[in-house]
């Protein structure tokens, strides 16, 4: 008999997970539209989405039919952890329905002197699909033994001691992918078809890509830069 962790996983297996997120200061921002985002992105192929808030996870979950990886982006003053940082934000994402519950599983303290360990104990206690967000080896691997159902490269280059690059970091994906027993989910800076497929080669279970697809101000910069670089050369500005 399968486990719900297994049937929930199963449906992301060697799929492309597209992360619906808008933040209050960006055009896009607002439950009604991430859903639309999500419908967008589940005609198009997605095995899954990752959202942002219980207000856009209720949302999408009554527009589409794929699992929703859920997280809460909240800063806390004490704390750099931002990711369904607290139990409170679990409890949020549990009422809202998400199918798995996202959260910073780094080696950072986190707010109000919550620990990982309480975290993890306190989705393991809800049966939750949990994924862990990492940035090295180290934190997934730990993260593995403190029962998760699957760790993502997310994090990588947004702790101080991760790598910095501007590109994804497919050497964790890979060290990641040979360590661990678990689906490992790669997650991060991915931008074109040709770095999800490496992803894939590598061993990711599946793959989020989210500013690339989603974010239309963002892939309107990237063009418009080659535009304005023209139009540099064309007045003798370069």
């Amino acid at each position: 008999m399968r486990t719900l962790t297994k049937v929930v996983l199963e449906k992301l297996h060697l799929g492309l997970i597209v992360s619906c997120q808008a933040l209050a200061d960006e055009p896009l921002h607002g439950a009604e539209m991430m859903a639309r985002m999500a419908a967008a992105a589940e005609e198009g192929g997605a095995a899954g989405i990752r959202a942002n808030g219980a207000a856009d996870v209720r949302a999408i979950k009554q527009t589409v039919s794929l699992p929703v990886i859920g997280i809460v982006k909240r800063n806390y003053p004490d704390s750099a952890v931002y990711i369904t940082p607290t139990l409170r934000e679990i409890d949020e994402l549990l009422e809202a329905g998400a199918d798995i519950i996202a959260f910073d599983a780094t080696r950072q303290s986190r707010p109000e002197n919550y620990t990982l360990e309480q975290i993890t104990a306190y989705l393991n206690a809800n049966k939750v699909v949990s994924m862990a967000d990492i940035s090295i080896l180290e934190e997934a691997l730990y993260a593995e033994s403190l029962g998760v159902s699957c760790v993502s490269t997310t994090l990588s280059g947004y702790t101080p001691y991760s790598r910095q690059q501007e590109g994804p970091n497919l050497e964790l994906l890979g060290m990641c992918a040979q360590r661990l027993k678990i689906p490992v989910i790669a997650e991060g800076r991915i931008s074109i078809p040709s770095q999800v497929e490496e992803a894939l080669d590598l061993g990711a279970y599946a793959v989020v890509v989210g500013s690339a697809i989603t974010r239309p101000q963002l892939i309107t910069r990237q063009f418009a830069a080659v535009t304005k670089k023209a139009r540099m050369k064309s007045n003798g500005d370069e």
